[in-house]
């Protein structure tokens, strides 16, 4: 028995060490190809840029690597094109200029360490910026904040959320799509005197943006007019697509269901959507409205959270936020109303696919493939 404890023991102890060198190597194999790229990528642009390789270079030398490395991915001539853009986008992170010769002498010293180009002392980008993010995040998701930012606040922004919310490349292409960096906590609300704490209340500020781009809805495709469209239409469009509006509001949102029935005190209530979030730790309650934001909206959407707070939330939940999605809203006008009101919530705007500019929907993936999409993957 006593060597069955030591062999267990040893085991434990061995398997715990695999585990966590597996994770150590996941992470350094990461900023071991960051780092590659932005050598190559430097290599690449000095002498592409500054015409020391005649046109054609990057093709041949992408089709001669793929000769004599059999098998190797990830260095076609369009990814090689990748790195240099990813070089030049952050040659800031240099604290020198660059030299036509660093790569030549990483080659002639034999030293692959040296192309840690990326581990070098920096200057200070930004107030926010932290370099561990910038080496957690993938390649891919690098070129896609690269191709659809203009400015490093953005990136620094999008770089920070896709690592601490573990964005994949298609959660990062909805909210780069969506415009998160210029709509983020703008939206009016009374989270500051409603929620308990500022943590809290800042963590509702930023889970919800301004306005709202519903790309799924397409009133023209429907035959109706402004006029004839009501909440429901919307309503049942967001419904058949609650995957897309979920990946719009973002992280940790389960759908419960529309128009969820309330009965207090013999009077009946309808909630056009209702979900919970898990980082939130409440219900969220989204009322739509056709039109432009009226005061009597916060009335009817405080009496739905008194009667949620009330009779539905459990023991583990916090008091559920209402927001109320509609077509047209005055943000001073609006805070300034809801001051008189106890429960959370805030109001946003929200534009369907028939309003998008020509240019903006030509970005957009085919409508064929989001149903694609939406019929293959479960909510």
């Amino acid at each position: 028995m006593k060597k069955e404890l030591t062999i267990n023991n040893a085991v434990s102890l061995i398997k715990n060490a695999i585990l966590q060198s597996q994770a150590k190597a996941v992470s350094l194999v990461n900023q071991e190809q960051l780092s590659l790229y932005f050598a190559i990528g430097k290599y690449v642009s000095i002498n592409s840029r500054e015409g020391l390789w005649g046109s054609g270079a990057i093709k041949a030398i992408s089709e001669r690597l793929k000769m004599e490395l059999p098998g190797l991915r990830g260095f076609s001539e369009a990814n090689i094109k990748k790195m240099r853009l990813f070089y030049e986008q952050w040659q800031v992170l240099e604290n020198r200029a660059p030299l036509a010769n660093d790569l030549q002498t990483i080659d002639s010293k034999n030293d692959t360490n040296s192309f840690a180009v990326l581990s070098q002392n920096r200057s200070p980008l930004a107030n926010d910026f932290e370099f561990t993010d910038f080496l957690s995040l993938g390649f891919t998701l690098h070129y896609e904040i690269l191709s659809k930012t203009s400015t490093l606040e953005e990136r620094v922004f999008y770089i920070h959320q896709a690592v601490v919310m573990m964005w994949d490349k298609y959660t990062l292409r909805n909210q780069l799509k969506h415009d998160l960096f210029h709509h983020q906590g703008s939206m009016p609300n009374n989270f500051v005197d409603t929620l308990p704490n500022h943590k809290q209340a800042f963590r509702a500020i930023q889970m919800f943006k301004d306005e709202y781009l519903l790309d799924f809805i397409n009133v023209e495709e429907l035959g109706m007019h402004d006029e004839d469209v009501d909440e429901r239409v919307i309503e049942n469009n967001i419904v058949h697509n609650v995957k897309n509006f979920i990946m719009t509001f973002g992280k940790g949102f389960a759908f419960i269901g529309n128009q969820v029935h309330l009965d207090k005190l013999g009077h009946d209530h309808w909630v056009d959507l209702l979900f919970y979030n898990r980082d939130l730790e409440r219900t969220v309650v989204f009322e739509l409205k056709a039109g432009a934001f009226k005061v009597a909206y916060l009335a009817q959407l405080s009496t739905y959270l008194r009667i949620l707070n009330d009779d539905d939330r459990r023991a583990n939940e916090k008091a559920p936020i209402g927001i109320i999605l509609c077509k047209d809203a005055d943000k001073s006008y609006v805070e300034y109303v809801m001051q008189d009101f106890k429960q959370p919530m805030g109001v946003a705007t929200y534009k369907t696919a028939d309003e998008m500019e020509p240019e903006l929907l030509k970005v957009l993936p085919p409508k064929e493939e989001l149903q694609k999409l939406l019929q293959t993957s479960s909510i």
